[in-house]
């Protein structure tokens, strides 16, 4: 690229298995960053075989890891991708041509999601996977809140959108949707306590009936065979899940208080 300096942000946790395809992906970028999140595999050692620029540390808060990545970079402008995500070569040329001229201050990105290798269109919503993000920005133009899962983002100036797609590879089977599902609920109910902001069970249920219908009806899961239903059940599941998980917490506390 001429012009300004693209820098690609990759946060990491133990993604030995993934992290070469991941770069590879973004070897247009002038400058790539992995930071790295508590590894304890070869997942350091292979970014930096790479040449990637390893950046360490130990962020349990999710808003607090991306800002640090964020800060890491020298890139007029950043590309975050995470592990489970591929720049396809479309994009790569598309953001290659864009950025010298733009006048855009950030570009939201769509997303093609796949489970098991299977391109899956519909369905997607709520924890489960994302249509698409803003995902480029200039390097002043994001910022990150906190939180554990989900973090909320704030975005400044003059939006614009890519053509081209990232593949997202979200999950290899239903066991691992399964072991997402657990593991975003036990953070998200962990913010829940912690702010104090737990939601009723009345309205914890009704928000398992509409992300079904949404999920399913509203976002044509039903296109995408049992794996449709898969998706409506666990976005329908992740409140449940999150609430009773939030009273576990609190009870613990109340038999551990004195």
């Amino acid at each position: 690229m001429s012009g300004e300096k693209l820098s690609l942000l990759i946060v990491a946790h133990n993604e030995e298995e993934q992290i070469a395809a991941c770069i590879e992906s973004g070897r247009f970028a002038d400058e790539i960053v992995v930071l790295l999140d508590r590894s304890t595999d070869q997942t350091g050692a292979i970014a930096t075989e790479q040449g990637a620029k390893i950046e360490t540390g130990a962020w349990p808060d999710e808003g607090e890891r991306r800002s640090a990545g964020i800060a890491a970079c020298t890139g007029d402008w950043i590309l975050e991708l995470d592990c489970d995500e591929r720049i396809t070569p479309e994009l790569a040329e598309e953001i290659s041509e864009t950025l010298p001229s733009t006048s855009a201050d950030y570009f939201v990105i769509s997303f093609r999601n796949y489970v098991g290798g299977k391109y899956v269109q519909h369905g997607w919503g709520a924890y489960n996977g994302v249509g698409g993000k803003a995902a480029l920005f200039r390097c002043d133009k994001k910022q990150w809140h906190g939180g554990t899962v989900h973090p909320k983002i704030t975005l400044i100036g003059q939006r614009a959108e890519m053509t081209a797609a990232i593949d997202h590879y979200v999950d290899e089977d239903l066991t691992a949707m399964f072991s997402r599902l657990n593991s975003y609920s036990s953070a998200a109910a962990a913010d829940a306590v912690a702010s104090n902001v737990i939601p009723g069970r009345l309205s914890t249920f009704r928000r398992f009936f509409s992300r079904f219908l949404q999920s399913y009806v509203g976002k044509k899961g039903y296109r995408e065979g049992y794996i449709g239903i898969a998706l409506a059940l666990f976005s329908a599941m992740y409140p449940v899940f999150t609430y009773i998980k939030a009273q576990e917490i609190l009870r613990a506390k109340t038999v551990a208080s004195p």
